[in-house]
């Protein structure tokens, strides 16, 4: 059975606040400004062809919140679902992350995360583990793994707000 090629989005939560209402990190919401800047760099990516099946979360409210935005400026006729994935949490895991994505069926997926998480699972994703990949907060990678997941992928490209301008 061939695989078939699969499309992962390795997400850094857009901008939020320093503390949380009730003081904790896990209750930490994106600013306005972070979610103006992180919708409108979906917007542009959407419009060169971006899209998504399922996005994974970690539980924090930041992260939440980004999937959301991502789910909603994708969604068109078919809006991607969201799910909380505990290993995405801080001191993210990527062999579960490989083993949920599998599991998934899906063409194109997201995992939205944290830093310094995120770019460690990239450079474990395309090869490399001991690579050191710094995100911007509301930042996006694409990878294409043509050998589906656990297999090393491409890194093809990696966007910022910052670089359209927003």
């Amino acid at each position: 059975m061939a695989l078939l090629t699969t499309q992962l989005y390795v997400v850094r939560h857009a901008v939020a606040e320093d503390v949380g209402e009730d003081g904790t990190d896990f209750s930490r919401r994106l600013t306005k400004k972070g979610r103006k800047r992180f919708e409108r760099l979906v917007e542009q990516l959407a419009a060169d062809g971006m899209a998504i099946d399922v996005i994974a979360t970690s539980p924090l409210v930041r992260t939440r919140e980004t999937a959301e935005i991502l789910a909603e400026v994708l969604g068109g006729k078919k809006r991607p679902s969201i799910e909380v994935v505990q290993a995405l949490a801080p001191s993210s895991n990527w062999e579960p992350l490989v083993e949920w994505t599998v599991r998934q069926d899906a063409t194109s997926v997201a995992w939205v995360g944290h830093a310094p998480c995120v770019g460690r699972l990239i450079a474990t994703t395309i090869g490399d583990g001991t690579a050191s990949i710094r995100m911007q907060k509301g930042a996006i990678a694409s990878i294409r793994l043509d050998d589906g997941p656990g297999q090393p992928g491409d890194l093809e490209w990696l966007a910022t707000p910052d670089i359209f301008g927003f």
